[in-house]
């Protein structure tokens, strides 16, 4: 093994990461638990009604989102029934062309049309959503942060290759505090390796996610293309059908999935012609996963529905396993227990890296000195 090799790999991809991984580590802590702090900072909730009180037909809830800002439309609609029973979530903007991040949300109870709640406060979760996603610019941000993730991951790599020579002479665990440099030299090897797969998967699954925007744009011009092109010469639409009816299409045609958002025709995740419902499975892991159906907005029957690519799958799976989100709060906790500990690796690895700079310098100043004698 090349040891001078595989040391400056783990020091270089480790010092130039180091702080951004510190600062993704320290946000995530609260996104870990992102869904408990917003239910204690007062998230809506739907009125009590009778069980069997039926949600209104969904143009019903568009024409009041409308009615709430005329100056917008509905591009999206989307529903958590595991969450927030009974609300409909109305994604807006000032056009269907509009900025992915230009929206303005509208949450309504789907029984009444009723507006609950208009929550577009950009607090707390936001500045740590942004701080750790795309540092409040964008796609290049994104795509900053997703290399960091990969440097991580190679710094990850690199360590475990180290380990093996660094620790033969020690019995697993064991911790010396003769100085105390070593103390933390063991202690950031003993942590970094019992973490090791964990951190792995959190660092690559991170990354895969700061892909989102350009694997949806090879989605849509992949499948969706393909499932639209018989709509390719097809002149504009100048009004649209029911989007009730494009729900209730989706559901005969997927029987065992539920719907979890519907986009509408001209939106980003859409074609010009079509609602595009996507639809979730049952179980905690296909819950995760989305199968559009495209649904012609004229006539409201079905154009076409297919499982998303393997990319897209990938994706959808790496999101609630970045953040632990697959096993309720006893695995959050773990993942936020697991956070701190990478926390101490990183700190301990700037600490060691500051005291052997430090200790070089002394030398060199020594031999300086000695040369001037």
């Amino acid at each position: 093994m090349n040891f001078r090799l595989w040391s400056l790999i783990h020091k270089w991809s480790s010092l130039i990461c180091t702080l951004f991984l510190l600062l993704l580590c320290l946000t995530g802590l609260p996104l870990i638990f992102h869904e408990e702090i917003e239910h204690l900072a007062g998230a809506v909730t739907a009125p009590v009604m009778p069980a069997d009180t039926p949600d209104l037909p969904m143009d019903r809830i568009v024409a009041a989102a409308q009615a709430q800002h005329p100056d917008k439309v509905v591009r999206y609609l989307i529903w958590d029934n595991d969450e927030h029973p009974h609300i409909t979530l109305a994604n807006m903007a000032s056009s269907m062309t509009a900025p992915p991040d230009e929206y303005w949300f509208v949450a309504l109870d789907s029984r009444s049309g009723a507006v609950l709640d208009e929550p577009n406060e950009r607090g707390f979760m936001y500045l740590m959503l942004k701080l750790h996603t795309d540092l409040f610019v964008g796609l290049p941000g994104l795509l900053f942060m997703g290399f960091m993730g990969l440097l991580f991951a190679l710094a990850i790599v690199s360590g475990a290759v180290l380990y093996h020579p660094f620790m033969r002479k020690l019995a697993f665990g064991s911790v010396r505090r003769q100085r105390t440099r070593l103390k933390w030299l063991d202690l950031h090897n003993l942590i970094g390796i019992v973490t090791i797969v964990w951190a792995l998967v959190v660092g690559l699954t991170g990354s895969l996610n700061t892909l989102v925007m350009p694997l949806l744009g090879v989605w849509q011009g992949d499948q969706m293309a393909a499932m639209i092109a018989p709509y390719r010469n097809a002149p504009p639409l100048e009004t649209t059908g029911s989007v009730q009816t494009a729900l209730d299409t989706a559901r005969r045609s997927v029987p065992d999935m539920e719907v979890r958002f519907v986009a509408f025709p001209g939106s980003l995740m859409s074609s010009p012609h079509h609602y595009t419902v996507f639809m979730r499975g049952n179980t905690p892991v296909t819950s995760r996963l989305l199968r559009p159906a495209l649904i012609d907005a004229q006539t409201g029957e079905l154009t076409d529905s297919r499982d998303m690519p393997w990319y897209m799958q990938a994706l959808l799976i790496s999101q609630p396993l970045h953040f632990g989100d697959y096993g309720g709060l006893s695995l959050k906790i773990v993942w936020a227990l697991l956070d701190i500990l990478t926390i101490i690796v990183l700190g301990s690895g700037l600490y060691l890296w500051w005291k052997k700079r430090g200790k070089r310098r002394e030398e060199l100043l020594d031999e300086a000195t000695e040369g001037n004698a």
